[in-house]
């Protein structure tokens, strides 16, 4: 007896499984690029905060140096 052939399940446009799989990778590296702004954007202003207090700091020391040296 003969069999009959078995038939392979292939999408009807392999191309858009692609492009869908592309957009959502897409999608995730806009929201990975979003999260990390605004790690950034936090991180920056506590950086800038911290970098006017030394600076601050350096100023008075350096001034009660020349205080002292007079």
């Amino acid at each position: 007896m003969t069999q009959v052939r078995r038939r392979l399940l292939r999408p009807a446009n392999p191309v858009s499984i692609d492009e869908t799989k592309r957009l959502q990778r897409v999608a995730r590296q806009r929201a990975q690029l979003d999260a990390d702004r605004e790690t950034l954007s936090r991180w920056m202003s506590k950086l800038k905060r911290a970098f006017h207090a030394i600076e601050r700091l350096q100023g008075q020391i350096a001034r009660l140096e020349r205080q002292l040296k007079s």
